[in-house]
C-alpha cells in the first residue's frame, strides 16, 4: 500500500460518490474525494431537493382555493418568487454543510476543484497540478443537461440549472421535453402563476411509462391550464423586446418570457481522461461497467448517472454502497435495477413500480389488468375537477403483482410502500387479503376486484 497516497479517490461528491466514500472509509480505506462545484451534487444542489421545495410552493395556490369549500375564508394570497428562492438557497446551503460534515466525520479528504485521470492509478488536481496515487478510482460525476441539436437562438434557452436561480418568476414560459424534469417544472411554474406551454416531440409525455398513466397525467395537466403540445419540436428562438418568439416544427409560433429545454441529461464523462486510458464508453458517452460497477480498466469504477444505467439518486446511492462493500468490505454486492419504485413530482404526482401493461404483455403469457379512477375525497368539498388513477398489472398465471401505477395526491409516498410488496413478489390475493384503511385513496389498491382487461400472449401479439 506504500505505493499509493490513498486507497480510493472519488471524482464527484454527489449522493453516490459521498455514500461510496463514507462506506469505504468505514471499512478502513483511506479516501479522498474531489468536487469541482458544490458538495451534494445534482440531487442536493440543483435537482431533486430544490425541485421538491418548489413543488411544495406551487401547490399552495390550489390549497388556498380548496380551503373555501371547507369553510375557510382566505384573503387573496400573493406570491413572492425571490423569497422562495432565498429560502430554498438557505436550505441547500445547510444540506451542503451537512454533507461536508459527514465526509469530515468519516475522515474523507475533500478536494474542492476539478480532478481528472492521469493514468489508471493517478488523479491530477487541475487547480494545483498536484497528483494523487490511488489504488482504486471511482468516477461519480453524474449527468448534465443536454439541449440537443443546435438551433437558431439556442443561446437564449435555459435548463433546469438556471431555472432554480431566475431573479423573477416568468409570466410565461415554454418548456421543451416530456420527461420527469419537463412535466415537473411545468407544474411548478403553472402552480406559481406562469402561463406554461409544454412542447414534446413524441406522441405523448413520459415516454416509457404506462400508457394509461401518460394519458391521465396529460389530461390533468391541461385541466390546470398547461398547454401540452405533442408531436412537435422547437426549431428556433428569437429574442424580441424582453420576450422570445419560439418557432415550432409545424411553422407555428409561441411568444413567451422564458424558454427552457428539459430534453435529457448526458453522462458527464467528457474531458476526464477516460478515453486516453481505454475506458470503454457507449452511447451518449456513458461509462460501460459490469455488475460490480467496474469499467473496462481494472481499478477504475463508475456509478450513478455517468453510467446511464438508471438515472435516479437512490440508485446511485445504492451503487456507491455496493461498490464500497465489494471492493473494501469483502462482500461482493450487485445492485438490481428491476422493480425500482420511482415518482414524478408533477401535479398530480405519479408513482410507479414494475412493468407497464405493454411490457407485461410482451413478456408474460397471460396478463390481468385492474384499474380504477375516482374523485379524491378532498375534491368533493373543494369542487376541484381532478381524478386519481390507479392500476395493477398482474401475471395471470402466477397471480403475482408485477406492476403498480398511480396518478394522484401522495403517489410518491404510496409507491414506496407498494414497491416493497412488488419486490417481495406479493400476489393479487395478498393485496386482497390485506385489510383496507378507510377512508383513504390507498384502500383502492386492496379493494380492486374486477378485471379491467385480460390478455394472453396470442391476443397481445
Amino acid at each position: 500500500m506504500a505505493d499509493y497516497d490513498v486507497d480510493l479517490f472519488v471524482i464527484g461528491a454527489g449522493s453516490g460518490g459521498v455514500r461510496a466514500a463514507r462506506v469505504a472509509s468505514s471499512h478502513g480505506a483511506r479516501v479522498m474525494i474531489a468536487e469541482e462545484y458544490r458538495v451534494g451534487g445534482t440531487c442536493v444542489i440543483r435537482g431533486c431537493v430544490p425541485k421538491k421545495l418548489l413543488v411544495y410552493a406551487s401547490r399552495f395556490a390550489e390549497d388556498f382555493e380548496d380551503a373555501e369549500g371547507f369553510g375557510w375564508t382566505v384573503p387573496k394570497p400573493t406570491f413572492h418568487w425571490p423569497a422562495l428562492i432565498h429560502n430554498k438557497d438557505r436550505e441547500i446551503t445547510r444540506l451542503e454543510a451537512a454533507y461536508t460534515t459527514t465526509l469530515e466525520r468519516y475522515k474523507v479528504g475533500l478536494v474542492k476543484g476539478r480532478a481528472v485521470l492521469a493514468d489508471a492509478n493517478t488523479v491530477r488536481l487541475i487547480a494545483t497540478g498536484e497528483t494523487v496515487r490511488a489504488k482504486y478510482i471511482l468516477v461519480a460525476t453524474g449527468g448534465w443537461p443536454h439541449h440537443g441539436p443546435a438551433i437558431p437562438g439556442i443561446e437564449h434557452v435555459i435548463s433546469s440549472n438556471e431555472a432554480f436561480q431566475l431573479p423573477e418568476l416568468p409570466r410565461s414560459i415554454l418548456i421543451q421535453g416530456g420527461g420527469y424534469i419537463a412535466v415537473e417544472f411545468s407544474g411548478i411554474f403553472a402552480g406559481l402563476g406562469s402561463k406554461v406551454t409544454l412542447v414534446y416531440r413524441g406522441e405523448n409525455i413520459l415516454r416509457g411509462f404506462d400508457n394509461d398513466v401518460r394519458e391521465h397525467l396529460r389530461n390533468e395537466m391541461r385541466l390546470r391550464g398547461i398547454d401540452v403540445i405533442c408531436g412537435k419540436t422547437v426549431t428556433g428562438v428569437q429574442s424580441a423586446a424582453e420576450r422570445y418568439s419560439v418557432r415550432l416544427s409545424d411553422e407555428t409560433g409561441v411568444d413567451v418570457e422564458k424558454v427552457m429545454f428539459a430534453i435529457g441529461r448526458w453522462p458527464n464523462s467528457k474531458n476526464l481522461g477516460l478515453e486516453a486510458l481505454g475506458v470503454k464508453l457507449a452511447e451518449r458517452d456513458c461509462i460501460v461497467v459490469d455488475d460490480y460497477s467496474q469499467t473496462s480498466v481494472p481499478h477504475i469504477y463508475a456509478i450513478g448517472d455517468v453510467t446511464d444505467r438508471m438515472a435516479l439518486t437512490p440508485v446511485a446511492i445504492r451503487e456507491g454502497h455496493a461498490f464500497a462493500d465489494t471492493v473494501f468490505g469483502g462482500r461482493p454486492t450487485t445492485v438490481s435495477h428491476s422493480d425500482v419504485p420511482t415518482a414524478v413530482f408533477s401535479e398530480p404526482e405519479v408513482g410507479v413500480v414494475g412493468l407497464t401493461e405493454a411490457q407485461a404483455c410482451a413478456q408474460l403469457a397471460k396478463v390481468d389488468i385492474y384499474k380504477t379512477t375516482f374523485r379524491p375525497m378532498k375534491a368533493t368539498l373543494s369542487g376541484r375537477n381532478t381524478r386519481t388513477f390507479m392500476k395493477l398489472v398482474v401475471d395471470g398465471l402466477t397471480d403475482r403483482v408485477v406492476g403498480c401505477h398511480i396518478v394522484g395526491p401522495d403517489a410518491g409516498e404510496l409507491i414506496q410502500v407498494v414497491g416493497i410488496a412488488v419486490r417481495m413478489k406479493a400476489t393479487k390475493a395478498d393485496f386482497e387479503a390485506t385489510m383496507a384503511v378507510h377512508p383513504t385513496a390507498a384502500e383502492e389498491l386492496v379493494t380492486m376486484r374486477e378485471k379491467a382487461a385480460s390478455y394472453t400472449r396470442a391476443a397481445a401479439e
